[in-house]
């Protein structure tokens, strides 16, 4: 018997497991954008690790929760006339937020265990899971630091840590599918492809360059300034482009520039995805890499109607969350096919 059809048969269960905790940082990133857009985000006031995945239980534990609310500036300058209905349907964003966050500890904490005492888990791969999971929890902190930005006289979260804590999640998220991707992905084609999987780790960087930029729209609300597509009231380069001073202060804060940039991003990348879906399908043998190419073309002419639809409508929450997910997706089938296209000699 071969005695590497076991290992694979391991690798293959743990890239699943990979992938399944992969699929609920997908959906922790979602519910994050949701809970950005609904402004919920500063509903809880206190990070407690262990015992807060216990919601309030009775009107009395609510009443205790929402009057520690009441003492902190969302309240006390945006919220004053909220109820107690209202808040309840606040808290839950947040709340099931970190829930999902402790669940995905679980989730990869257990199964590694199982995994590491089984001896299912090649060496070489052992310190990539570790690194991933001291990640996770440093998330985590990362987010308690975020929402304590909003914590204090300005009742808004800090764009600068609210992206630092997106493109963490991001960059685990990418680090997870790579490592499952490769366990998982048997070469056909022994062809080299450096050239374009030089290209793939660039269109890699550019779609996460995008989603930062996005944080940063979300993080100062720059996405209802200006509302009209393709020109942004009425010029294609707006008044007031580089007003602050120094000038790479509007990169972050001025909420033309930011629009403006995230805007230029789209454009580049409908200029350069679309060369490299064609390289593919006329350089590559395999029928995988063909019929993904395929499918990136159309995920990124989904991704551009999000994009226009939710900016036009002045970022409703459900156009504005899906706009987030297809910018996922569309990172995630980038991934895959830069992974694939990754040479064999150095591929694990």
């Amino acid at each position: 018997m071969n005695p590497a059809i076991p290992q694979q048969n391991h690798d293959k269960k743990i890239a699943i497991w990979l992938l399944i905790c992969a699929a609920v940082i997908f959906f922790m990133i979602i519910l994050g954008g949701a809970t950005r857009l609904t402004n919920s985000g500063l509903s809880m006031v206190e990070w407690k690790p262990i015992v807060g995945v216990i919601p309030p239980l009775s009107e009395l534990a609510w009443q205790e929760t929402f009057d520690k609310y009441k003492n902190f500036p969302e309240y006390q300058q945006v919220n004053i006339d909220m109820s107690l209905d209202a808040f309840k349907a606040i808290f839950y964003y947040e709340y099931f937020h970190r829930i999902l966050g402790r669940l995905i500890g679980l989730l990869f904490l257990l199964p590694f265990m199982y995994f590491f005492f089984r001896g299912m888990i090649k060496k070489p791969l052992v310190p990539r899971l570790l690194v991933m999971f001291i990640l996770g929890g440093l998330q985590g902190l990362l987010g308690w630091y975020m929402v304590k930005s909003g914590l204090v006289k300005d009742p808004h979260v800090s764009q600068y840590r609210l992206t630092a804590h997106l493109t963490a999640a991001v960059a685990i998220y990418v680090y997870i599918l790579w490592v499952a991707f490769g366990l998982l992905i048997i070469k056909t084609d022994a062809t080299s492809h450096r050239r374009l999987y030089r290209y793939g780790v660039g269109l890699i960087s550019l779609i996460i360059l995008m989603i930062m930029s996005g944080g940063f729209v979300a993080g100062t609300r720059a996405g209802l300034a200006y509302n009209t597509f393709p020109l942004m009231n009425g010029a294609f380069i707006p008044p007031n482009l580089y007003a602050m001073e120094p000038v790479w202060l509007n990169y972050f804060e001025n909420i033309t520039t930011i629009q403006f940039n995230h805007r230029m991003i789209a454009y580049l990348l409908i200029l350069v995805i679309p060369p490299f879906c064609v390289l593919i399908r006329q350089v590559t043998k395999t029928k995988r890499l063909q019929r993904t190419a395929a499918v990136f073309m159309a995920m990124l002419a989904i991704q551009i109607t999000l994009g226009v639809s939710t900016l036009l409508a002045s970022v409703p929450v459900t156009l504005g969350v899906s706009h987030q997910g297809g910018a996922i997706i569309l990172l995630t089938i980038a991934v895959f096919i830069t992974r694939d296209l990754k040479p064999s000699i150095t591929a694990h």
